[in-house]
């Protein structure tokens, strides 16, 4: 598969700057989070062995499972779930990186400790854009996209197990080691994903293991570049392609090939082709930016911006995902710090006003 080439510009919107990092609970919220990630452990455990991707719909709430520890107070934890959310895009983990894209087992291995020690819990881009995110108190969530579907991603040996060096393989590793890290994803993939002639095999092991599929066209097709027949045909064959390996599978996030709109826009969103139709919920350009929470009025669900993994070095060095992630953490941009009940959304009161419309009733400023 093609990597997608270098994107000198920025897609999308950058956040803006909250007035502090931790909202109203100051430093001491650090403390607080770590108390509360490790009582958390169990429960983020219980949904890492279960596939927390269905189609559950309705408020941010679906998911949650009963007899979990009564919400923490969000001044405490300094809970801003209008803050920015690093959505990371990976291509291939290959010993020799071949261009920006491309990262070491190493480095893909450190980016992902670096996560779990700054309280960071993956989520899926389904539920990123559901506004689905049920993670502890004070935990950050960040989404793990994976394009082209190449075999460094996932590679399953005889028994069924992925391989220690793959994407996978390390990103289980990671989890097992930092509990509160749980192991999903969001794999954009392409025709025969993963080097398996229709990909029966390897789908089917991530939708049995709870990771997402989504779509990135049959053929990598740079959809801005074709007709509207010819962006519905990549889209949906691609669909067709994904439900006849995995039956039931529903796809629901789109990822575009080199970042590339089609010339009628709503068409990444929505179309038919051949008898089969599509509906996305989450648009993913290639971006180079953490986007915006899902309960902001700037949030556009058919234009999310992802961050291209690398160190802060290279082209576009200071559009990384070594630099946001830095920006993240001292505050230059205010991520979102969650307040651990999923059926209200919290944050600083001076906030208020970039609460998005359909998300009122749940706000709670403070």
């Amino acid at each position: 598969m093609r990597p997608h080439p270098p994107n000198p510009r920025p897609s999308g919107p950058r956040p803006s700057r909250p007035p502090r990092p931790w909202g109203r609970g100051g430093a001491a919220a650090q403390a607080v989070l770590a108390a509360v990630l490790l009582a958390g452990c169990s429960g983020a455990a219980q949904h890492a062995s279960s596939p927390p991707d269905g189609d559950r719909e309705g408020s941010p709430a679906a998911g949650h499972q009963a007899g979990q520890a009564a919400p923490a107070d969000p001044a405490a934890v300094g809970a801003d779930e209008l803050g920015a959310v690093p959505v990371l895009m990976y291509h291939q983990i290959v010993a020799e990186p071949q261009s920006v894209y491309d990262r070491t087992p190493r480095d893909f291995r450190a980016e992902l400790e670096r996560l779990a020690r700054e309280g960071y819990v993956p989520v899926t881009a389904r539920q990123f854009t559901a506004g689905k995110i049920d993670i502890p108190a004070g935990a950050h969530p960040v989404v793990l996209t994976f394009d082209d579907s190449t075999g460094s991603q996932l590679a399953l040996d005889a028994a069924g197990r992925p391989a220690p060096g793959s994407a996978v393989g390390i990103l289980l590793d990671v989890a097992e080691k930092h509990p509160s890290f749980r192991p999903v994803a969001t794999f954009f993939v392409n025709g025969d994903p993963f080097r398996d002639s229709g990909g029966r095999r390897t789908l089917k092991w991530l939708a049995d293991h709870g990771f997402e599929i989504g779509n990135h066209t049959l053929r990598h097709t740079t959809l801005g570049t074709v007709g509207d027949a010819e962006v519905q045909e990549a889209i949906a064959r691609n669909q067709q392609a994904i439900t006849e390996a995995v039956p039931g599978a529903s796809v629901v996030s789109l990822a575009l090939p080199n970042g590339s709109l089609p010339r009628t826009p709503q068409l990444a969103a929505k179309g038919v082709s051949g008898g089969v139709r599509y509906q996305h919920r989450g648009v993913y350009l290639v971006g180079s930016n953490p986007a915006p929470s899902p309960f902001s009025a700037a949030f556009d669900p058919r234009a999310v911006p992802r961050i291209r993994s690398q160190a802060a070095t290279g082209p576009d060095a200071q559009f990384t995902s070594t630099a946001w992630l830095d920006k993240l953490r001292d505050g230059t941009v205010g991520r979102y710090t969650s307040d651990g009940d999923p059926e209200k959304i919290s944050f600083p009161e001076e906030r208020a006003a970039e609460v998005s419309p359909s998300h009122r009733k749940a706000a709670r400023s403070y």
